[in-house]
């Protein structure tokens, strides 16, 4: 269907290519429908009108009056380089002073003339106790406007202020959009007419004009739930036609074989799986059993024992005769997962090797570090099917690595990677493989149908047997200097008591990341740069740890450096590992019994959980410590205490997204879906999308190809630019 003209037609036309210039640079609004999808922000009330006699009970109200001007005068003050307009009012009930500063005296000193009446609007405050409005709005009324209908119209308006730049106030751009709204006529509506009916939203049309305009807060809230249905439902439709094709392609079923590799694993464990382990591990090998892929996303609190259920997976794929490959972010996570694989499976990751099972199979690792040899090896075990399992980070996704029937990819930490790595990888199978995503950042249910949503979600939220609580406390470093210094000695009798300790800081410190870090720190006004791995780990060995054997982590070392301190670190030799990020996640040393977070005011809330979940892994109770030098009362000391407050990811999760709102938790790789939504808040509107998923699954496959809603076609393909088709192909 062709698009509506009148809707796609460039604001230079409309507006002037001055104005449409600053919209489409500061606002990236380009034509009239553009325009109409930028809603407002909030609506100001002008209040009912208000008696001057009142106001005294109305300070940091905003309030409308109707009154008189008595006088006016302008004052200057800074040796007459600054003016300051006051105006006198009154009602005959009492009076209240105006003021104006700066520029914005020369209109009104014009405008509002002694003796002149007009309905003044805006918030009441107190200055030299004296009751006044500064820079109010007013519109000047006529002498024959004495009537009271003029005044109470004017004051129970609803005035739309939206979202602004410097060069374009709220005010101009509504009359950009007054300039616009006509079109919303020829608006395509993309709901289906029986959903709308069903579901009584408004039409489209009305909607928009609602939003803009509205005359009561009725239309708003009207308006809202119908724009919200648009953006919830259009986006469902767009992954449900992709879970529909995804069901369509074919796929080899692999089921386990009774009595062999899944079998021998599990009669060997010295641990009782948990139910929730159980119970995913049946919903996966339901899917792999199936004739289609499977395309499934396993949520798992820190420490759930996701990578168990993850391998079981991988053995019962190389039981029914194929391979798999597990996709990690990091080389250090790479290795650690095919440590730890390798250590679980015992003799029966020794296939053809002295002492290996005779049910085994190889499970090979595969980085850019590695050496020539070891790297020909792999890629010859890898294509003659000698190896079941490969372990490996980029690398992985190389020509030159051949597989010789792979059936199951496992993406860990899905965020860290792009749609073409992933595809990359499964495009290696001889038929689409099975595909298991798994994230150890627990993603509330809405934020999951919605950037997953072309995924099943299975959830690991119980910890297994054994592991131990972590407590987390707060350590205000500058409050109280004297809590810093006790953190320290926690952690040296931590470690005399035989256990190993993290520090984690939010800078490398090596010179290459200065320049930004302390261009970053003036622009938050902060006098000092992030807290850094280098300079810290010099202070803590000639300081509070001297004699602790202390080594540094982060991402610019040598791999074969990073290996060598992960190996040591986890074999017991390094008692305190001061790294960055780079140990978030997959790092697993049991014996690491207390982190100290510094600077932890400058990582989110999810990123704080997912560092505290490497202590306490072990039968030892785990200690996290977040330093702050924030204000007690700062919004930052805030999520601290709520981090401290609970261990429930999911439940932290959600307080990450409602203070951060969703474009940084759904990230860079969502951009499509962040810049799709406008009026949609995933974590507030979980009952529209849930019930938009529903219906859109119904559509598609009713009608697959969408041939009988040319309206909701228009609207996805407006959706499915070629940056946002690449986010839901799974960015």
């Amino acid at each position: 269907m062709e698009h509506v003209p009148a809707l796609d037609e460039d604001l230079k036309k409309t507006l002037g290519p001055a104005t449409a210039k600053v919209l489409a640079e500061q606002l990236g609004l380009h034509t009239a429908l553009d325009l109409l999808h930028h809603y407002p922000r909030r609506y100001a009330e002008r209040g009912e009108l208000t008696s001057l006699a009142e106001l005294a009970d109305q300070i940091d109200e905003h309030v409308t009056v109707v009154a008189q001007v008595a006088d006016a005068r302008i004052l200057t003050f800074n040796g007459g380089r600054g003016k300051r307009l006051e105006v006198t009012i009154t009602d005959g009930s009492g009076r209240l002073q105006l003021v104006f500063f700066g520029a914005g005296v020369h209109k009104p000193h014009k405008e509002l003339l002694p003796g002149s009446r007009a309905m003044f609007a805006g918030k009441v405050s107190k200055f030299n106790h004296k009751l006044q409005l500064a820079h109010p709005a007013y519109e000047p009324l006529g002498a024959d406007a004495s009537d009271r209908d003029a005044a109470s119209a004017f004051a129970n308006q609803l005035i739309p202020i939206y979202p602004a730049c410097a060069k374009l106030e709220s005010w101009k751009i509504a009359k950009c959009v007054d300039a616009v709204l006509p079109s919303a006529q020829e608006a395509v509506d993309p709901l289906p007419p029986a959903l709308r009916e069903g579901r009584g939203l408004v039409p489209l049309t009305e909607a928009l004009l609602k939003i803009h305009r509205p005359a009561t807060k009725a239309d708003i809230e009207d308006a809202r739930q119908r724009l919200k249905w648009d953006e919830a439902f259009v986006l469902q439709v767009a992954l449900a036609r992709r879970r529909h094709a995804d069901s369509q392609l074919p796929s080899v079923p692999r089921r386990p074989t009774p009595g062999g590799l899944l079998d021998s694993f599990d009669a060997k464990l010295p641990f009782t799986l948990t139910e929730g382990q159980v119970g995913v591990s049946k919903e996966i090998f339901d899917d792999l059993a199936t004739s289609h892929p499977m395309h499934r996303l396993l949520q798992g609190e820190v420490g759930s024992g996701k990578t168990m259920v993850a391998l079981r997976a991988m053995l019962a794929v190389v039981d029914s005769g194929g391979q798999a490959a597990m996709l990690a972010p990091t080389e250090v996570l790479a290795q650690q997962h095919h440590r730890s694989i390798v250590e679980m499976m015992g003799e029966l990751a020794e296939a053809g090797m002295l002492g290996g099972s005779d049910q085994g199979t190889k499970v090979v690792l595969l980085t850019g570090s590695m050496g020539m040899p070891a790297r020909r090896q792999a890629l010859l075990d890898l294509v003659t099917g000698e190896a079941g399992i490969v372990i490996g980070t980029h690398a992985l996704i190389e020509d030159k690595v051949q597989f010789h029937d792979l059936g199951l990819v496992v993406v860990d930490e899905q965020h860290r990677f792009g749609v073409e790595q992933r595809d990359a990888l499964r495009s290696k199978g001889k038929q689409p493989p099975h595909l298991l995503v798994m994230t150890a950042t627990p993603i509330p249910r809405t934020v999951a149908m919605t950037v997953f949503g072309d995924l099943e979600t299975s959830v690991l939220d119980q910890l297994p047997a054994g592991r131990s609580p972590i407590a987390t406390h707060v350590v205000p470093a500058k409050d109280k200097p004297h809590f810093l210094a006790r953190a320290w000695e926690r952690v040296r009798e931590e470690v005399e008591n035989g256990h190993q300790a993290y520090v984690v800081c939010p800078r490398i410190g090596d010179g290459e990341d200065e320049p930004k870090k302390k261009k970053a720190a003036e622009e938050d006004g902060d006098k000092r740069p992030p807290l850094a791995v280098l300079e810290i780990a010099e202070q803590l060995t000639r300081g509070p740890l001297a004699g602790l054997s202390v080594e540094v982590l982060h991402g610019r070392m040598d791999p074969a450096d990073k290996d060598d301190v992960m190996r040591r670190f986890a074999a017991g030799e390094v008692k305190v590992l001061v790294a960055t990020t780079v140990i978030e996640v997959g790092v697993n040393v049991p014996n690491s019994t207390v982190m100290v977070i510094m600077d932890a005011d400058r990582f989110g809330v999810s990123q704080l959980h997912q560092l505290r979940g490497r202590v306490g892994r072990g039968s030892a109770p785990g200690l996290c410590l977040l330093v702050s030098e924030m204000h007690e009362a700062s919004p930052a000391r805030a999520r601290l205490a709520a981090v401290a407050a609970t261990l429930d990811g999911f439940e932290l999760s959600r307080i990450d997204l409602e203070q951060r709102r969703e474009g940084d938790v759904l990230g860079q790789a969502q951009s499509g879906v962040r810049s799709s939504l406008r009026m949609l808040a995933v974590i507030e509107d979980e009952e529209v999308i849930a019930q938009a998923r529903e219906e859109a699954t119904r559509v598609v496959a009713d009608d697959p190809a969408l041939e009988r809603l040319p309206g909701l076609r228009t609207a996805l393909d407006a959706l499915l630019d070629t940056e946002r088709e690449q986010y839901l192909e799974k960015g």
